[in-house]
């Protein structure tokens, strides 16, 4: 009995090829399977290393401005976070300004709604930078201190960070290391124990905008100027 149905399950099966039946064995339909699964799962694995590398995020495909001294992410290195052609730029430049709120000396306070940093002087004044800001739905506001500071710091995107990404065909990398091709700039001033930071940025001109995942941005000369004047322990107040 056990002979018969081996026979059975091997006998050619009538198939439809281009509108005329042909018969073919059992075990070529098995192989045939096969095969597309194969080819399916390594298409499907190949998939995020293609969409990673064309996401505009892999620093070895930026390219240095000289115009502008500053290196940029093929992204969009020439335009807005709208599309639009940006034919000129210029920075923001800081300026001592009066500061009538009482705040100890040396301490920051940032306002997301005028996408400014107020460094405390004293005596009634501040030193005002342009930066900028989380965007819509990523606003954030607190009071906190400065717990550390790093020159050159190396990018780790946030988990969080990277599902977000990911979740819109933008494949973020795990890591990039510091220097000049690192999104977080020159310098970076560490809030608390947040993953917040004041940093510099290597696409100056998005300062000024609400485009960032929360963290407050500044041009590279803005941050390293900032950076040598604050202190690890400075109270830092954000509010929109």
């Amino acid at each position: 009995m056990a002979a018969i149905m081996i026979l059975l399950a091997n006998l050619p099966v009538p198939v439809n090829v281009s509108g005329r039946k042909v018969l073919i064995a059992p075990r070529l339909i098995r192989r045939f399977r096969a095969s597309v699964l194969v080819a399916a799962a390594s298409i499907a694995a190949v998939a995020p290393a293609q969409a990673q590398s064309n996401s505009g995020y892999d620093p070895r495909s930026w390219t240095y401005d000289p115009a502008r001294n500053v290196l940029v992410s093929p992204s969009a290195p020439d335009q807005t976070s709208h599309g639009e052609i940006q034919r000129e730029w210029s920075a923001i430049p800081r300026q001592i300004v009066h500061f009538s709120e009482a705040q100890p000396k040396g301490s920051i306070v940032i306002s997301t709604t005028e996408r400014r940093l107020y460094y405390i002087l004293g005596n009634g004044r501040a030193l005002r930078y342009a930066v900028g800001v989380g965007k819509e739905g990523l606003e954030w506001s607190g009071l906190d201190t400065i717990s550390s500071k790093k020159s050159w710091p190396d990018w780790r995107p946030p988990a969080e960070m990277r599902s977000r990404e990911a979740s819109k065909g933008r494949f973020l990398p795990v890591h990039v290391e510091g220097g000049p091709d690192n999104p977080l700039g020159a310098r970076a001033l560490y809030i608390g124990n947040t993953l917040y930071r004041v940093h510099g940025t290597n696409q100056p001109w998005t300062v000024g905008q609400a485009n960032s995942s929360g963290c407050i941005r500044m041009t590279n000369d803005d941050v390293i100027d900032l950076y040598d004047r604050v202190k690890i322990g400075s109270q830092i107040i954000v509010r929109h």
